[in-house]
């Protein structure tokens, strides 16, 4: 029987490694995809020292084109995913105030709407049962006003999100966007393993998916 495929956009020593990790570990192989080759490919040994069958590709996800050949190279590979983890946020350390039009459109181009690229190249792959994943957080509610487009990819992302869920729903596919309202950290109720277990569960339960599913879920440690 063919594993399960998990394909991770955005992943990095972080949260990225730890989701891949803990799928891996359930029995997933993994497909992971970030801009930086070096930093991508050392992640995607440590996996597979690990046991776990794992495969990379870089891609800088504002570029439409490059994101969808490395969803499509990885997913193609195994002719499935099973789940799709959006792991991208972009942080720009200028206040509100001072943003230009220009960054907000390019942070939201990567942090948001680079979503819908992912989506589209993995969707020829999914079948029911299937899940979309993304990384939330708690500036969608208490925006950081030293990084002004923060907030605002991640209030966009969970709205995104909820409307994707609806959209895919009668193909027996889900979405959730998981909100992290704290800091990710070791040794902390945010530490990126604790984090994982979560992201695992929502994909346990995703071809289970009733009336009661939510595409809109806090983690608060």
């Amino acid at each position: 029987m063919t594993n399960k495929v998990i394909v991770v956009v955005g992943a990095g020593p972080g949260l990225g490694m730890a989701v891949a990790r803990k799928f891996g570990k359930a029995g997933y192989d993994v497909g992971v995809i970030a801009r930086n080759e070096a930093k991508l490919t050392a992640l995607g040994e440590a996996l597979q020292a690990e046991g776990i069958t794992t495969g990379w590709a870089t891609a800088e996800v504002s570029d439409s084109a490059e994101l969808a050949a490395a969803v499509e190279r990885l997913a193609g590979h195994t002719s499935r995913v099973d789940t799709l983890h959006f792991n991208v946020s972009i942080l720009r350390e200028v206040p509100a105030a001072e943003l230009t039009a220009d960054q907000l459109l390019a942070d939201l181009a990567a942090g948001t709407a680079a979503l819908l690229t992912a989506l589209q190249a993995a969707r020829p792959y999914m079948s029911a049962g299937g899940v979309v994943l993304a990384t939330g957080g708690g500036t969608a509610d208490r925006p950081w006003a030293e990084a002004g487009s923060l907030g605002v990819q991640k209030a966009a992302l969970r709205n995104l999100m909820t409307a994707v869920d609806a959209g895919l729903k009668p193909d027996g596919i889900r979405a959730a966007c998981l909100t992290v309202h704290g800091t990710l950290a070791e040794g902390t109720p945010f530490a990126p393993d604790r984090v994982a277990d979560v992201f695992l569960d929502l994909a346990n339960r995703a071809g289970l998916a009733g009336d009661d599913w939510r595409p809109d879920v806090s983690f608060r440690g």
